[in-house]
């Protein structure tokens, strides 16, 4: 690429001059340009400086594989990653400049098996990244751009991130109810209720069982698979998706204890004002780290991977 071979090339070229003038080229004449790279298949793509948080816009060889925009951090072949790179690994949300659309989009970082396959798949079309990543030791990394919005005029697929918010709201109604069955028990009414089932204090027992069940299943499917599948593809959210695994230990800590009190609840005996507190603290804590996982992954998700078909 131009800044990678100027960068490269030990002449003491301006590579940042050199870089304006491609790009005011390609976006004068629709993504087309002329000379050295007449013909190239071309992006811009804009990134967020790591260091400065300022737009830092690279023209990359561009590829499109199974629908999606793939771009290479050869640096032709040098032994340091470009710093376009790093500015994605820092802040994955990239702008897409085609020639014929711009696009916002995520970018991911395939690791290990999947990386191997997809740098074949992008040798075969473009055998020069081969010959760089012949001339270095390091792993050139390899690059899916994710669009964020479907292209124009095309129906939005349902995603995981979405699907992950509606188990969320789904949740958020069981403990809903949950709260109100133990309002129900401080407001006395358990005491006048006989032993006919269901009694409200059973009722609330089975409710807190199936409830605490499917948030334990939930969240170990999240520890599990989803979130080092995009620590991996994502290392910039690696240190949030640390920290909502350590929200899940504090949320079963609370769950363990409420699920305590309820099994050991008798009504006319037990302290029901206990189980409404220690079920409100599990409400705020819960509430809490589902905000802070949609702002987090939802977008990453979505862009990535379409909702289970039984969503």
């Amino acid at each position: 690429m131009s800044k990678e071979q100027a960068e490269n090339n030990g002449s003491g070229f301006d590579v940042h001059d050199f870089q304006r003038r491609i790009i005011a080229e390609f976006r004068a004449n629709g993504g087309r340009l002329t000379g050295m790279f007449e013909g190239w298949p071309l992006i811009v793509l804009t990134t967020t400086g790591a260091r400065t948080g300022l737009p830092r816009e690279t023209p990359l060889g561009h590829l499109v594989l199974d629908g999606k925009g793939v771009v290479v951090a050869s640096a032709n072949g040098a032994d340091r990653h470009p710093g376009w790179y790093h500015n994605l690994r820092a802040n994955p949300i990239v702008t897409v400049e085609t020639g014929e659309e711009t696009y916002r989009a995520i970018a991911a970082v395939p690791q290990g098996t999947e990386r191997d396959r997809l740098f074949e798949r992008v040798v075969a079309e473009a055998p020069g990244y081969g010959d760089h990543q012949a001339r270095t030791t390091r792993e050139i990394p390899v690059v899916v751009l994710h669009r964020i919005e479907p292209r124009p005029g095309a129906e939005r697929v349902k995603g995981m991130g979405d699907w992950i918010v509606e188990v969320h709201d789904w949740l958020r109604g069981e403990l809903r109810t949950l709260r109100e069955q133990a309002d129900r028990l401080v407001d006395g009414t358990a005491a006048t209720i006989g032993t006919t089932p269901p009694d409200l204090a059973r009722q609330l027992r089975t409710h807190c069982l199936a409830f605490c069940g499917a948030l334990r299943r939930h969240h170990t499917g999240e520890d599990t698979a989803v979130f080092p599948s995009l620590a991996a593809q994502f290392p910039s959210l690696a240190p949030a998706l640390a920290q909502l695994g350590e929200q899940h230990k504090a949320v079963a800590g609370l769950q363990d204890s409420v699920l305590d009190l309820v099994e050991r609840f008798v009504p006319g005996q037990s302290d029901p004002v206990r189980l409404r507190a220690e079920l409100e603290e599990l409400a705020g804590r819960l509430e809490s780290h589902f905000d802070f996982e949609e702002q987090t992954v939802v977008t990453a998700l979505n862009a990535t991977t379409q909702a289970p078909p039984s969503a």
